[in-house]
């Protein structure tokens, strides 16, 4: 989480929110100075357009994203041990910064320069993801799947159960701290039943 401190790290911390909360297109430059208690040219002085802070925004989304699973991620912990802590570090991040993931979600969805820049800037954590599956699965711990397609499976139930509150009021449930819970419980569970070979 970027520390309010400097202005161009208020900008971004407020970019960040902003962008992963409302969207991109639903946030003006003008919106963001005012919150940040500075003037529109003032952003445009750190970023010279709003796709620029986009781009910024996003790589702070990856690096706040990455640093908390890399804090989870025990180099020991073998099988679904290591699924199980990634998870729960994933549902974390999101009651604590629900923007980190709002704006991985809403970058993912909308494609395009910023996507591919998502794309390019989680690319080390996915090829480390896929050698972690291929070994479990060469090691007979996970089922054998094809590790790209699991991934994307892993990840879409995850960020979409921790990061769709419009779904989860829909299916009665109230986006609140009791129901991420049992949604991270109930997520483990699931993919737990999905991976582990028998």
């Amino acid at each position: 989480m970027v520390v309010p401190g400097s202005t161009r790290e208020r900008i971004l911390d407020a970019a960040l929110t902003a962008f992963g909360l409302r969207g991109f297109d639903s946030t003006s430059l003008d919106e963001l100075a005012a919150q940040v208690g500075i003037t529109k040219q003032a952003i445009l002085y750190h970023f010279s357009s709003k796709q620029e802070l986009l781009a910024a925004t996003i790589e702070l989304a990856v690096q706040e994203l990455g640093g908390a699973l890399s804090e989870a991620a025990d180099a020991e912990a073998r099988g679904f041990q290591r699924i199980e802590d990634l998870v729960r570090a994933t549902f974390s991040l999101a009651a604590r910064r629900p923007e980190v993931l709002g704006l991985v979600r809403i970058v993912s969805r909308q494609g395009g320069a910023a996507s591919s820049k998502l794309a390019s800037a989680m690319g080390f954590m996915l090829a480390e993801a896929v050698k972690f599956v291929e070994e479990e699965m060469s090691a007979g711990r996970f089922r054998r799947l094809e590790p790209r397609m699991l991934l994307l499976a892993v990840y879409s139930a995850v960020v979409g159960v921790a990061t769709e509150p419009e779904v989860m009021r829909a299916l009665g449930l109230e986006p609140d701290l009791r129901s991420l819970v049992r949604a991270r419980r109930e997520t483990i569970e699931f993919l737990r039943a999905a991976l582990v070979a028998d």
